[in-house]
């Protein structure tokens, strides 16, 4: 796994000064370091500058990037961050076709491929991917992206220059490209944040490139194709047969993403999904006479202060226990406490370059640290929640029938700090009613479909669009910060083309949220964990916590320098803390509350101040 970067001008003469451009891209390397540690390269031509930092897991002694080749005389390269898990089938078709390969590198598959196939080689990929192709035959720049949106890329465009990189900040190290706030992208941060709208990259002039789609830069100018897309069409195999295909879908996924020439880890909730996950991870090694090691998060004392509620019925350690014995893994328990969860509110907007979803990020980029320490590559079990149907707005009436985003309905503790005058001028409602309607929208629809499960596909839709890419962005940065490849197999879009057309009633046949995954790998994990309800990943309760966020966030309002304060209201803040938090009513998913709200806020201020943001 790695970091990319670049930029490129069709009518550029960038061997013309050298040194400037080799500074830049010295620069994105710099900037991108984390999510490639072991190397980093660079390459440089009249129209094209590419940057690449190397995270190595296949191929570790060659595989070096920038990689080039040379076909009749024209010189096509790659910069790429990524894991391909058909790479063999593809390779062995390329074989065929007369191609030679000089290393055992899924980045040389993508080359070649592009080679002989063109840009739609894309549609033969099963893996997670960002990447861009420098064709120097024909003059142009490709920039694709994975079906699922795992791997992020961003870019720019300023003077006919279009700039890339794997994050945001990379974006940045441009000379010409400065942070700027505008009134929409403010709407991002207070009225829809932690998630952010799809293609969105909430400075102004800077985007994301969408999930399932690629870009292509020439003389021309810039196009952008969508190679992949969910189709809603009548779904005819029996509930046998679902069973048996989503369990072959699943488990396949997995061990597909078991490929590395390192050893791979999991992270062990004790939930169904992660101990899915586990489960085959561990039986595969098992074979090959090694065990797997597995990881599980939790808090300072926090068996202490947990309190039971409808997002979190359970703790998790009993559960991490029992599939610990039952699979004999190589077991570490992780904790964090107050303070380090505080202090990494901070490394969590420097890896995401954004306010991110308070202590749930900070606490998972915590984890992942220390993971590190052990293991470069962890599978997980995120995104099956989005695909099978296991969030309570899926089931709830009051979620099911709000018009509006159910993880985030109620958009009144948003305004809860910030000031009349700021608030009257977001006009919140307007701008996520607008971005919601357009997302509903666009839902692909199946004719003949009843009013409920129309609305069904609808939230599944929005979950995979919205909640989904919230949840794949924060791994993957709070992952790469440290260095550690996290792979999530449910988001393999084979898993979500097959599961979008299965009918609710299969999906929870006789009642049972989830019952179609819990069923199609019966037998895989004990009976208490196949069955369990589901809790989300772990919080503090520790009121301790609550007060060490408070007294920051109240240095940062007196402090006449602080960037949040031309938003927010002193007194609507010390109001806010003086009223008792509520735990049970999240107002974005459903772990934040009013802990996460002041550490949103300490957030928000700190990410100000961190880009030097102008508001415009």
């Amino acid at each position: 796994m790695c970091g990319i970067a670049g930029y490129y001008n069709s009518r550029g003469n960038f061997t013309g000064r050298p040194e400037y451009h080799k500074d830049i891209l010295s620069q994105m390397i710099q900037t991108l370091n984390h999510r490639g540690p072991d190397e980093n390269g660079t390459y440089l031509s009249d129209a094209f500058a590419l940057a690449h930092v190397r995270l190595s897991i296949i191929d570790l002694s060659t595989g070096q990037q920038p990689m080039l080749r040379n076909v009749d005389g024209n010189v096509y390269g790659i910069v790429y961050n990524g894991e391909i898990y058909n790479m063999n089938e593809l390779k062995d078709d390329l074989i065929g076709k007369g191609w030679k390969f000089y290393t055992t590198c899924d980045t040389e598959v993508l080359l070649v491929g592009y080679i002989q196939y063109g840009a739609d080689f894309v549609k033969k990929l099963n893996g997670i991917f960002a990447y861009a192709i420098a064709d120097e035959r024909e003059g142009s720049l490709h920039l694709f992206r994975d079906h699922s949106g795992i791997k992020p890329l961003f870019y720019a465009v300023i003077k006919d220059t279009v700039v890339f990189s794997s994050e945001i900040k990379g974006i940045f190290t441009y000379p010409e490209i400065k942070p700027r706030l505008d009134l929409a992208g403010l709407n991002e941060i207070f009225s829809i944040g932690p998630a952010k709208t799809y293609g969105c990259g909430v400075f102004k002039g800077v985007d994301e490139l969408l999930p399932g789609h690629y870009m292509k830069c020439d003389t021309n100018g810039m196009k952008i194709i969508k190679y992949w897309k969910l189709v809603s069409r009548l779904h005819t195999d029996t509930y046998e047969e679902t069973v048996e295909k989503t369990g072959f879908l699943v488990c396949d996924a997995i061990r597909r993403q078991m490929m590395s020439d390192v050893p791979i880890c999991t992270f062990l909730s004790g939930g169904i999904d992660s101990s899915i996950v586990t489960a085959v991870c561990a039986n595969e090694l098992k074979k090959l006479n090694r065990q797997l090691d597995t990881f599980s998060f939790d808090f300072v004392d926090n068996n202490k202060y947990f309190a039971s509620n409808s997002f979190q019925p359970s703790q998790d350690r009993p559960y991490v226990d029992q599939m610990v014995a039952f699979l004999d893994t190589n077991h570490h328990y992780l904790e964090c406490n107050n303070v380090d969860l505080a202090d990494y509110l901070y490394k969590s907007v420097d890896a995401r370059d954004l306010p991110a979803m308070a202590d749930v990020d900070s606490s998972l980029l915590y984890f992942c640290s220390v993971v590190k320490q052990y293991n470069k590559v962890t599978l997980t079990g995120e995104c099956a929640d989005e695909i099978f149907g296991g969030y309570p707005w899926f089931h709830k009436e009051e979620f099911f029938k709000a018009d509006a985003f159910p993880w985030s309905k109620d958009l009144e503790p948003r305004k809860s700090m910030l000031s009349d005058e700021f608030v009257s001028e977001l006009h919140m409602e307007e701008y996520v009613h607008e971005t919601y309607t357009r997302s509903v929208s666009e839902t692909p629809r199946l004719e003949g479909e009843n009013k409920e499960e129309a609305r069904r596909r609808e939230i599944m839709y929005l979950n995979l669009k919205w909640f989904m890419q919230t949840l794949l962005d924060r791994m993957d940065r709070t992952s790469m910060y440290s260095g550690l490849e996290a792979r999530v197999p449910f988001a393999d879009h084979r898993i979500i083309e097959y599961l979008w057309n299965v009918p609710w009633q299969m999906k929870t046949k006789d009642g049972m949220v989830k019952g179609l995954l819990r069923q199609s790998v019966n037998g895989l994990v004990p009976h208490e964990i196949l069955f369990r309800k589901k809790s989300p990943f772990p919080k503090t309760y520790d009121p301790n916590y609550e007060k060490l966020l408070a007294d920051r966030l109240i240095a940062i309002i007196e402090d006449a320098s602080s960037p949040i304060l031309q938003f927010i209201d002193k007194k609507k803040v010390y109001g806010f803390m003086m009223n008792p938090s509520d735990y049970g009513k999240p107002w974005f998913g459903q772990l934040m509350a009013g802990p996460q709200m002041i550490a949103y806020m300490i957030q928000v201020n700190y990410w100000l101040k961190k880009f030097h943001t102008q508001i415009v």
